[in-house]
C-alpha cells in the first residue's frame, strides 16, 4: 500500500462522513468509506421512495440518511465529499468549511492517493470519444490501463489493485475539475465552447474550471491542446510543462494533410480509415494520437480507427426503416455538439431537439438547422429558443417545425415527415434534465421507440 493512501486511511477509520448525493461515483465511494472504518451518513435531497433499491442497499451496510428538502440544514460532519454537481460554495459548504470541516470530492481523493500515471481529458465537445479512444490505443499497445471519471467506472473502489504501471484514463467535467488542486501527468482539452452557463456564474469561471486540468501540472506533464480553439490557444504560452497542440484546421503539431493525420511529415492515420463519421471524429483521433504518441506501437491508430463503432449516443446509428436512417445523438446537450453532429449529413433530415435550458445562446444552431433540415420536431423546455434561432436565420421560414407533447409523439411525427434517403436525428442541443435524469436515459428511450416501429 502506497503511504498516501495509508495516511487517507488514518484520516476516515473512526471518522463521521458525509457523503452527499447517492450517485453513480459515490455509491462505490459510501462502501470504500464504510470499509475503511468510517461512519457514513449519506445526504440526498431525493426521498427515500425516489432512492428505490439504493437505500434498502445502503441501510443493509449501517449508512444513515438524511434526505428530501432542506437535507443540508443540519449537516455536522467534519469530513465531507460533495456531488460534482453541487457548487463548492452554497451556503452549507461553506458554513461547513469555516468550522473546519474537509469539504473533497471522490475525483480529488483518487487523484490525492493513486499511485498509477492519469492521463484525463477534458472540454466542450468530443471528451468521451477522445477519453474512449486514448484507452483503446493503450489497451491494444499492451498497457494495462483503466478507464474512469464521467465513463466507465468509479476507480476509487479499486484504489488498491492499481499499480505505479498502470496507465488510469478520465474523462472530466468542469464541475469535478472546479474545486480540484492537483493535475494529471498528460492533460487534455479538446476546446472550450460556451456551456453549463445554467451552473457557473459565468463564462469565465467555466473557462478557469476547464484550465484546472492544467494548473498543477509540472515541467515534466504534457498538456494536448487545440490550436484551432481560442480558448484553448491561450492557454498554451501559460503552461508549466510540454505542450502539444492539434488542429484539423491550422497549424500544429498534429494536423491534417490531405486527409492525413500527420506530425510534421510523419503519416500517422489516414482518416478514411475511421469508422465514426465527421471531421469532428476526425479531430477527436487526432487529439488522442496526440496524447499517446510517445507511448503507443503506431499500428495501433489504424487498427483501432476501423474497428472502432463509436460511443453510444453520439451519432449512434439505430436502424433503417422504409429506406430512412434513425440515428441517437442524445449526447447533444449544447447547440455547439447539434453544429458538429448536423454537418455530418446533408439537407435531408429530420430532427427532434429540445430539452432543458444551460443558459447558453442558441444563436448559431439556426443557420446550420436551416442548412441540413426539413423537418425540426421540438420537445421540451428549449424549443422556444430554438425555434426563434431558425425564424432569425436566413431562409428560417422554410423548415417545417411541429411541437411534440412527448417522445412516443415525436418519434411518430418524425416517422410520418420522412420518406426514402431522409434521416432521423435525435440532436436536442439542450440537457437532458427537464425529463431525464440524463442523456442515456432519454437516448435509451428514443432507441426503444424506434426499435419499436
Amino acid at each position: 500500500m502506497n503511504e498516501k493512501l495509508k495516511e487517507f486511511y488514518d484520516r476516515i477509520s473512526g471518522k463521521k462522513v458525509a457523503v452527499i448525493g447517492i450517485g453513480i461515483s459515490n455509491k462505490p465511494l459510501i462502501v470504500f468509506l464504510l470499509k475503511h472504518g468510517a461512519t457514513v451518513k449519506a445526504y440526498d435531497k431525493k426521498t427515500k421512495e425516489k432512492l428505490g433499491e439504493i437505500y434498502n442497499e445502503l441501510s443493509s451496510l449501517g449508512v444513515e440518511f438524511c434526505l428530501g428538502e432542506g437535507y443540508l440544514d443540519e449537516i455536522s460532519e467534519d469530513i465531507i465529499f460533495k456531488t460534482p454537481g453541487m457548487r463548492y460554495d452554497v451556503p452549507a459548504l461553506c458554513n461547513a468549511r469555516k468550522r473546519g470541516a474537509w469539504v473533497t470530492s471522490e475525483m480529488e481523493v483518487f487523484f490525492d492517493v493513486c499511485p498509477a500515471k492519469i492521463i484525463a481529458v477534458t472540454g466542450s465537445d468530443g471528451k468521451t470519444t477522445t477519453t474512449t479512444l486514448i484507452h483503446k490505443f493503450l489497451e491494444a499497445s499492451g498497457y494495462i490501463t483503466r478507464l474512469g471519471g464521467n465513463i466507465g467506472r468509479p476507480l476509487i473502489g479499486e484504489i488498491e489493485e492499481i499499480s505505479a504501471d498502470e496507465w488510469i484514463v478520465l474523462e472530466l467535467s468542469s464541475f469535478q475539475l472546479h474545486t480540484m488542486r492537483k493535475s494529471p501527468d498528460i492533460a487534455v482539452i479538446t476546446n472550450i465552447t460556451p456551456n453549463h452557463l445554467d451552473w457557473h456564474t459565468d463564462y469565465n469561471e467555466y473557462i478557469e474550471a476547464k484550465k484546472n486540468i492544467i494548473s498543477y501540472q509540472t515541467k515534466d506533464s504534457l498538456a494536448v491542446l487545440n490550436s484551432h480553439n481560442e480558448e484553448t490557444k491561450a492557454i498554451i504560452p501559460n503552461c508549466n510543462g510540454k505542450v502539444r497542440s492539434f488542429s484539423a484546421y491550422c497549424e500544429a503539431d498534429f494536423m491534417l494533410k490531405d486527409g492525413i493525420i500527420c506530425k510534421g511529415d510523419e503519416q500517422l492515420l489516414d482518416s478514411s480509415d475511421i469508422k465514426i463519421p465527421g471531421m469532428h471524429n476526425v479531430e477527436n483521433y487526432m487529439t488522442a494520437i496526440a496524447a499517446v504518441y510517445d507511448l503507443v506501437n503506431k499500428s495501433v491508430f489504424t487498427d483501432v480507427a476501423r474497428s472502432f463503432g463509436g460511443v453510444p449516443h453520439r451519432i449512434e446509428f439505430i436502424r433503417t426503416i422504409d429506406g430512412v436512417k434513425y440515428y441517437n445523438s442524445s449526447i447533444d446537450s449544447s447547440p455547439n455538439r447539434s453544429l458538429n453532429t448536423l454537418s455530418v449529413f446533408g439537407n435531408n433530415v429530420v430532427m427532434i431537439a429540445g430539452g432543458k435550458d444551460k443558459g447558453i445562446a442558441y444563436d448559431d444552431i439556426g443557420p446550420a438547422i436551416v442548412q441540413h433540415v426539413k423537418t425540426l420536431i421540438l420537445i421540451g423546455m428549449t424549443s422556444d429558443k430554438i425555434e426563434q434561432a431558425v425564424r432569425n436565420a436566413n431562409g428560417g421560414d422554410k423548415v417545417k417545425i411541429i411541437r411534440a407533447s412527448d417522445y412516443p409523439n415525436a418519434v411518430l411525427l418524425a416517422k410520418n415527415e420522412a420518406v426514402s434517403g431522409d434521416v432521423v436525428i435525435l440532436s436536442p442541443a439542450s440537457t437532458s434534465f427537464d425529463m431525464f435524469n440524463n442523456f442515456e436515459e432519454r437516448g435509451n428511450l428514443f432507441k426503444e421507440i424506434v426499435l419499436s416501429l
